[in-house]
């Protein structure tokens, strides 16, 4: 047994200092990032957001919202193949990952799309991105997908997200028990605050020329300023997403009439609700790490995601951040909960 004492933050436990700052207006902040690979020879350029890859949040629908900002889906692994293949097939320059697990299942359907067409970014999701068998998964992408974008978690500590990327990732999504509707650390006890998480990731990453994805733990528009403070290349969100006319979750209405949506169902995929969905029932040998709810409809997702990008860029104005990629110099975290008055430097 082993007990570390330093402290570890979440999102809550911060806020970020203001700096002086040459801009004068939310309009010459850039939120757009161009990125080279470790693996791929690939580049990409736009607004490094990425929708989770949830059945309810990853969807093809979502990725046409996504696409006027110049922002990412991870499409969820239930989509079928042909389907698949029409929408990457249709546009030259796709804003999706296309997501598997690590079941002979999801490579049967990765398999049936790329013998139609090429897939240019990959998503390999596991909750436990910490066995072996995760890391030998991954290599193997790589080696068959050569020079795909890939992205691969979650992790959330510095050695798994070195290995990770030495395997093949290009992007490590970082995150254990952060989501809204994730239970895992109630469930198992097991995770880790996720600021803290992003920013030791995110050393070990750019020490070998790989990059982030923090994934949960953000809630307001801040929590992405933070997030991309604390050095994350990518930001993944969720439950910031849900209950839009986007989404593949049911909705829910108003009586009598029944015809005006009031709210939408959401819920996590290691829920019992996924599991019954797409596995006949949780196996007896497990529990589900996730749970159901019902979050306010929220009409077209455009607005959401303005309201995030015109947060990012206000945050940039008060820190002098001219572009994305300048977040982290000009950062310095303020401890508010715990202890005041510490502050952090990136």
């Amino acid at each position: 047994m082993h007990i570390d004492l330093n402290p570890k933050l979440d999102f809550r436990d911060v806020l970020i200092r203001p700096k002086r700052s040459v801009l004068s207006s939310r309009f010459e902040a850039n939120i757009k990032r161009s990125f080279r690979f470790r693996h791929s020879s690939r580049a990409w350029t736009g607004f490094p957001l990425i929708a989770s890859n949830m059945d309810t949040i990853g969807t093809l629908e979502m990725a046409k919202a996504f696409r006027p900002f110049g922002a990412l889906v991870a499409l969820h692994k239930f989509h079928q193949p042909d389907r698949l293949a029409e929408y990457l097939a249709g546009d030259e320059d796709p804003n999706v990952f296309v997501t598997v697990g690590t079941g002979s299942a999801d490579w049967d359907r990765l398999a049936a799309v790329k013998a139609k067409v090429k897939v240019p970014m990959l998503n390999i999701d596991v909750a436990n991105g910490y066995t072996e068998a995760f890391v030998r998964a991954v290599a193997k992408l790589r080696d068959e997908n050569t020079d795909a974008i890939i992205m691969a978690g979650t992790v959330v500590t510095a050695e798994m997200t070195e290995a990770l990327v030495i395997a093949g990732a290009d992007i490590v999504r970082v995150g254990i028990g952060s989501g809204s509707v994730c239970t895992t650390r109630d469930l198992t006890g097991v995770g880790y605050p996720q600021l803290s998480a992003v920013i030791e990731c995110a050393d070990a990453a750019h020490g070998l020329k790989g990059h982030v994805c923090s994934d949960g733990g953000c809630v307001v528009p801040g929590d992405l300023a933070k997030a991309y403070g604390g050095g994350a290349d990518f930001v993944m969100l969720g439950g910031m997403l849900a209950g839009h006319d986007e989404c593949g979750g049911e909705l829910k209405y108003a009586e009598p009439d029944g015809k005006t949506p009031t709210s939408m169902v959401f819920y996590g995929m290691s829920s019992e609700t996924a599991m019954n969905k797409y596995h006949g029932g949780v196996a007896d040998y497990r529990a589900a790490e996730g749970k159901t709810v019902e979050v306010p409809y929220r009409g077209d997702v455009r607005a959401t995601v303005e309201k995030i990008a015109g947060g990012l860029r206000s945050a940039m104005t008060y820190i002098g951040a001219e572009n994305l990629k300048e977040i982290p110099k000009r950062t310095t975290f303020i401890l508010v909960n715990a202890q005041r008055n510490t502050v952090f430097d990136r």
